[in-house]
C-alpha cells in the first residue's frame, strides 16, 4: 500500500529482490523499517532490486507486492525498479572508467577459483569468495580490445588501491541504533579487495546499484540485515569516489531457522505463501516475528 511523501522526513526503504518468494527474514526487515520510519515521523519506500536479468521474474514481483500488502506494510510513491535505470548506472560506471579507477575482467567464478583455490593461505573477502588476484587488472588497452573483439564479455571491478589512493583519508559512516544512540565506524573496503562492481549483463553489480539508489531516492537511513554489514565499507568508498550522500546505518539481527541457520531462498526456507496456506495471518506473523527477534512490531 502507498502513502503520500512528507517531503522533509527521514526516508527509510526496503529492497527486496524478485528471484523467488519472500519469507521471514524478509518480513522483519520491511516490518522493522516501518516501525522505525514512524517512529519518527519519516518516509518508506519500496525498490524492487532487479538488476539480475537472469533470476528476477514479474512472477516473483507481483508475488512480493502481494505479501508485503498482506502483511500491511506501507510505503511512500511508487517502487523504484532497478530495470529502468540502467543508463544512470552505465553513467557512473564509465565516470569511474575515465578516471582509470575500474578496469575490465575477463574471468569467471572457476577461473578465480581454479588460480586460487589450490593456494589454501589465500585470503577471502567478507562474503566467502577468493580475493581477486588482479589477472586482469594489467592488461594493456590493446588486449582488452582483442578480448573483447573477440567476444569476451567482461565485468568491471574496482581498483581498490588506486580508489583508496584517490581518496586518501579514512572512511567512516554513522551507525545508529533503537532509542537514538548511535556510534561512528570505520570503514574496511580494503577487504573486498578489487571488487566486482559490473555484471557481465548489467552496467553494475549489487554495490555500485545500491549507493546510486539510495543517493537518488534521498534514503537518509538504511536498515538491513548483520549479514550485509561488511558491504557498508565499500559503500562508504563507492560513495566517496561518486560523491554521494551517505546515509545513517543500522545493521538488525538475522531470522534464523531451528537450526540456527540464515534463512534463505536458496535453501527453500519457508515462504509467506507457505505460511498463509497453512492458515497464518498477518497478525500471527507479526507476534511471531515480535517474540523471535524480542522487538514490537
Amino acid at each position: 500500500m502507498t502513502e503520500p511523501i512528507a517531503e522533509t522526513a527521514r526516508v527509510f526503504r526496503f529492497a527486496p529482490s524478485p528471484n523467488g518468494f519472500l519469507h521471514l527474514g524478509h518480513a522483519f526487515s520491511a516490518l522493522f523499517n516501518l516501525k522505525l520510519a514512524r517512529a519518527c515521523g519519516g518516509n518508506l519506500l519500496l525498490r524492487i532490486e532487479d538488476i539480475d536479468p537472469v533470476r528476477s521474474l514479474r512472477l516473483y514481483e507481483d508475488a512480493l507486492i502481494e505479501d508485503l500488502d498482506w502483511l500491511g506494510l506501507v510505503w511512500t510513491g511508487t517502487p523504484r525498479r532497478q530495470s529502468e535505470h540502467m543508463a544512470a548506472y552505465r553513467g557512473a560506471l564509465e565516470g569511474l572508467a575515465r578516471r582509470g579507477l575500474v578496469y575490465p575482467c575477463f574471468c569467471s567464478r572457476g577461473d578465480i577459483a581454479k588460480n586460487c583455490g589450490s593456494r589454501p593461505d589465500w585470503s577471502r573477502d567478507p562474503d566467502g569468495a577468493f580475493l581477486y588476484p588482479g589477472t586482469c587488472r594489467e592488461l594493456t588497452a590493446a588486449r582488452q580490445k582483442a578480448r573483447i573483439k573477440a567476444g569476451a564479455q567482461g565485468s568491471w571491478r574496482l581498483d581498490m588501491a588506486k580508489a583508496l589512493g584517490e581518496i586518501g583519508a579514512p572512511l567512516s559512516y554513522r551507525e545508529f541504533h533503537e532509542g537514538g544512540s548511535a556510534q561512528i565506524v570505520t570503514a574496511e573496503p580494503f577487504a573486498w579487495g578489487d571488487a566486482l562492481i559490473a555484471r557481465r549483463d548489467a552496467p553494475a553489480s549489487y554495490h555500485l546499484a545500491c549507493v546510486l539508489d539510495d543517493h537518488a531516492q534521498g534514503v537518509t537511513d538504511v536498515a538491513r540485515g548483520a549479514d550485509i554489514e561488511p558491504a557498508t565499507g565499500l559503500h562508504r568508498l563507492l560513495q566517496a569516489l561518486l560523491g554521494l550522500r551517505t546515509p545513517s546505518y543500522h545493521h538488525h539481527r538475522l531470522v534464523l531457522d531451528e537450526a540456527g541457520r540464515k534463512l534463505s531462498k536458496s535453501k527453500s526456507s519457508p515462504s509467506l505463501r507457505d505460511l498463509r496456506r497453512q492458515g497464518y495471518s498477518a497478525v500471527d506473523v507479526r507476534a511471531e516475528l515480535s517474540r523471535r527477534m524480542q522487538v514490537e512490531l
